[in-house]
């Protein structure tokens, strides 16, 4: 009996909590966001090199 009323408690404790991977995308994204008018060519060119080291 005792089990049952532990999980009850965990799901409604957990109810409404943002998962990990939701605030770790959501960080990576924010940040991306801040940094790209800053390194925005760099990172442009770094993505070219990349495509065309796998094409070639």
């Amino acid at each position: 009996m005792k089990l049952s009323t532990t999980r009850r408690v965990r799901r409604r404790d957990d109810r409404g909590d943002v998962p990990g991977w939701v605030m770790v995308t959501l960080m990576t994204a924010i940040v991306v966001a801040a940094l790209t008018p800053f390194v925005g060519d760099q990172l442009q060119a770094l993505l070219a090199q990349a495509f065309s080291m796998v094409s070639g």
